[in-house]
């Protein structure tokens, strides 16, 4: 897979925040870029959720959601989030399965910013009525870092 991870730590390196981009046509197309991180002397947590995650099932082609979870404690590099934005609707018209999905995307950002640790958490509606989860994470947690909980209910249907 090609691992496009273009970026610098420097402001004026970002390519695409405050410039009109179209999305990237698949993930492997997508670029992550990232920034310095403004707080090296110091662990904290960043988490991204994105609620409404898109790609498809890769046997029957129809749309699979899913709410995903993304905590990490930066390095030198924290990701640019547009970037971010970009990469993760690339998917749209991407089909994978559930953990190959949620394990290539925390695979990219971990490639991309070498954070101290990252964590994903892939919850995705049901196909063929059973929600499939995905969870994974790097190592352990950087001592004092205060990491809440996803927020994220299990499935409940309808009732």
């Amino acid at each position: 897979m090609s691992r496009k991870n273009k970026g610098s730590a420097a402001q004026d390196g970002l390519t695409q925040l405050g410039r009109a981009v179209a999305l990237p046509a698949s993930p492997d197309e997508a670029t992550l870029e990232y920034a310095a991180n403004p707080h090296i002397d110091i662990d904290f947590l960043v988490r991204f959720t994105a609620p409404e995650f898109t790609c498809l099932c890769p046997i029957t082609g129809q749309p699979d959601f899913a709410h995903l979870v993304i905590d990490y404690v930066p390095g030198a590099r924290i990701v640019e989030s547009k970037s971010l934005k970009l990469f993760l609707g690339s998917f749209r018209n991407h089909a994978g399965f559930h953990e190959a999905t949620t394990i290539t995307i925390a695979k990219r950002i971990l490639d991309s910013i070498v954070p101290k640790w990252l964590r994903i958490g892939g919850y995705w509606y049901p196909r063929g009525g059973m929600p499939i989860d995905v969870f994974w994470q790097t190592g352990k947690l950087p001592a004092g870092v205060w990491v809440p909980d996803q927020g994220v209910a299990p499935y409940r249907g309808r009732g």
